[in-house]
């Protein structure tokens, strides 16, 4: 298709977007590669549409109608077909809004002459009319002769070299409207659900959408309508200074229906239609504003801006969906902000959040007392104490700046210029900002420039600021830290200590600034583990460990995985030999300190489950494979062995079912019969030694068998 016939299809209301598309998110460097790539007549990829005459809910004010016939959904493309309505029409297509432009790339110049793309700068483009709008040459507003012609104005002397170049340049960027978009179709025969399963695989196979967005366009395909209705909510929240985007929402809907923050996936069927509005009426009712409230008020977090990782009130916005939306306890609210703080400076989900999710969701759901538990696991990665070395070198952006912040409005520190809580500073005049204790100029004066990274670290340390309402931050200036300190504290007694500022003057003078800084790093690292400590006492309940955390540590002297019982996946045929390494495995752990072996897991950890067995025993169900796997042990150890010392259960790991053999110790040494490579019967005794199983020759076995059975 034509790139002018697709602009005119969409103004004709014959090509339009369905409403599970995502918002417009190119920016300006995306909009002048694509020109650029047109002008030169590289390949820009190609249009995916859908032809039916039952389309989707569609994005834009206009309805269809079944008199239209056909009509054409665009899957892919979308971004570069709007990039180029804009570009050539100079408006907004007429399915988005304003609002759904979230980076308007209109107004894209271009120097006809070298074919130079910018956006408009008025230092390289005033008086120089080469450079152009590249829309008011699309719409033939200005021609290559009417750029000789103001050159020639100017004085210029035009050769007829250039202006036979600025006249190629200028047919090449008209020709563009008569390049083809390759346009690949889906059938009209296709139902709603199959062309987003197109549109899904297409983008799957790209990075151009997360999964949190594919899983939104297939909830829109059996719910039109959760695009907007979210967005709604989302602006609804950010006019309280929570301000999130579209995948959070999805996150948040997954880890309340399924307890999980990764297999995005279950969220695609359709099956999910009644649940997932009925959660969402939930959340959007009750839960969503109640944890924002939950925050401000306890939590003193007033903007998300302060927050390192808004993907930490998932659990939060889980646990209260868990609860119906009734309201926490006292002990639960202050077990829920200490874990947040603690989530924060310890960065829990800046890495590996799907992951981290799912342990921690599975917590949530799990554990009596889950804020406690999730303390516990940050506590396994990283040290909750925090020292006073922390601060060295961090600026602002760190997140104890953060803790900071809160801290402070916990303790109803004021502004040190206009003596306002900083907790109850309202309308954007008094919002809070931050400055120089001791001013950058000064500092800078002193050696601490850019010319000195370590040094120009320290006058940028998150200890060298105060915390102040914009109107102070405006007037302060860049004041000696002794006079504004001084001054600070004659107006407002108190208010020095409140915002942990060492109150020693000789400390004040320039000369002792590394000094000030060792001196605020000691009282903020101890004023801050107090302050976390006194939120509430925290002590992990003793549960269990879950089976995904024993994977998650890996093979060792008591756990070993295997993939399979007796189906080869490198072959993809059956392999009894592998029952034999079974019965070798188990007979090493009853040979030393019992274990566990778990079967349809791979060495790395992997889920493979017990599909492959099922196969090779004739397409077997659990109770079939449990009978052969029993025959098998009986045969191995003998009835009384396995029923006395042998467990086998069948746990899931998200949807797969596994097998977990658990074997205890025997009383009596376990000596078993193995066929060498030419078929004949050996006897073998194994001892399970780290995480493999080791076989002992007959003097270590004699030595052994004296200290592990002594008679």
């Amino acid at each position: 298709m034509k790139i002018s016939a697709a602009l005119d299809k969409i103004d004709e209301h014959q090509l339009f977007v369905p409403a599970f598309q995502r918002e417009y998110v190119w920016k300006r460097d995306d909009a002048k590669e694509l020109i650029d790539s047109l002008i030169k007549q590289y390949p820009t990829g190609t249009m995916l549409t859908w032809e039916t005459a039952n389309p989707p809910e569609l994005k834009g004010p206009h309805k269809y109608d079944a008199r239209q016939g056909a009509v054409r959904v665009l899957l892919d493309g979308q971004q570069r077909i709007t990039t180029l309505y804009m570009l050539v029409r100079g408006d907004i297509p007429p399915y988005y809004s304003a609002a759904e432009i979230l980076n308007d790339t209109r107004g894209l110049y271009v120097n006809i002459e070298t074919l130079e793309l910018a956006y408009y700068s008025k230092v390289k483009m005033e008086g120089d009319p080469r450079w152009q709008n590249i829309t008011d040459i699309f719409q033939r507003k200005i021609r290559a002769k009417d750029i000789v012609r103001q050159l020639k104005e100017k004085g210029e002397t035009v050769s007829r070299e250039r202006d036979d170049l600025m006249d190629d340049n200028t047919r090449a960027i008209e020709n563009i409207l008569d390049r083809d978009f390759p346009e690949q179709i889906i059938s009209v025969k296709a139902n709603v659900r199959e062309a987003i399963d197109v549109f899904y695989k297409v983008n799957a196979s790209g990075v151009s959408l997360s999964d949190a967005e594919l899983a939104l366009a297939q909830i829109s395909g059996y719910w039109p309508e959760a695009r907007d209705i979210f967005k709604k909510k989302l602006v609804e929240l950010a006019e309280e200074g929570f301000v999130f985007k579209l995948d959070f929402l999805v996150y948040v809907l997954l880890g309340c229906l399924y307890h999980l923050g990764s297999e995005m996936r279950k969220l695609h069927d359709a099956e999910n239609n009644e649940t997932i509005r009925e959660a969402w009426n939930l959340l959007d009712r009750q839960v969503l504003d109640y944890v924002a409230g939950l925050m401000r008020s306890r939590a003193f977090v007033d903007h998300t801006d302060e927050i390192n990782s808004v993907y930490a009130l998932i659990p939060i916005i889980v646990y209260c969906f868990d609860k119906d939306g009734e309201h926490l306890t006292d002990a639960e609210i202050r077990k829920m902000v200490k874990w947040f703080y603690y989530s924060q400076i310890r960065a829990r989900y800046v890495s590996q959040l799907p992951q981290k999710l799912d342990r921690d969701l599975r917590i949530v759901a799990e554990s009596k007392n889950p804020f406690d538990e999730l303390l516990a696991v940050i506590e396994e990665e990283r040290r909750l104490e925090i020292t006073p070395d922390e601060f060295v070198g961090r600026s602002i952006s760190h997140p104890l700046f953060g803790l900071v912040r809160w801290y402070l409005k916990s303790r109803n520190a004021v502004c040190l210029t206009t003596g306002v809580e900083l907790r109850q500073a309202m309308g954007r005049k008094y919002a809070l900002e931050n400055d120089h204790i001791f001013p950058y100029s000064k500092l800078k004066m002193r050696g601490y420039g850019t010319d000195n990274r370590l040094k120009y670290s320290l006058a940028q340390e998150l200890t060298n600021r105060a915390i102040l309402t914009q109107v102070a931050n405006r007037s302060k200036g860049a004041r000696d830290a002794k006079d504004y300190l001084a001054d600070a504290d004659a107006r407002f007694p108190g208010s020095l200590a409140l915002q942990c500022v060492p109150e020693r003057r000789d400390l004040w003078d320039i000369e002792n600034y590394e000094a000030f800084l060792q001196a605020r790093r000691t009282m903020l690292a101890e004023k801050l583990n107090a302050f976390l400590a006194g939120i509430t006492e925290t002590r992990p309940s003793e549960a269990p460990i879950t089976l995904e955390e024993m994977i998650e540590e890996g093979e060792g002297d008591e756990l070993e995985f295997k993939s399979s019982l007796r189906w080869d996946f490198r072959e993809e045929t059956v392999n009894k030999r592998l029952e034999e390494v079974v019965m070798k495995t188990i007979a090493a752990f009853a040979n030393g300190q019992g274990g566990t072996l778990l079967i349809g897991v791979a060495d790395n950890g992997e889920a493979l489950g017990l599909e492959g067995d099922y196969h090779a025993l004739g397409g077997a169900n659990r109770d079939k494979f449990e009978l052969h796997l029993r025959n098998l042990m009986n045969e191995a150890f003998g009835a009384s062995f396995v029923t006395g010392k042998i467990k086998v259960s069948f746990p899931e790991i998200g949807e797969i079912e596994i097998c977990r053999i658990e074997i205890l110790p025997s009383t009596k040494p376990l000596i078993i019969s193995v066929k060498d490579k030419s078929g004949q019967a050996q006897e073998k005794f194994y001892v399970r030694s780290g995480n493999s199983s080791q076989e002992f020759s007959l003097n270590e076995m004699q030595a052994y068998l004296t200290e592990r059975f002594p008679a």
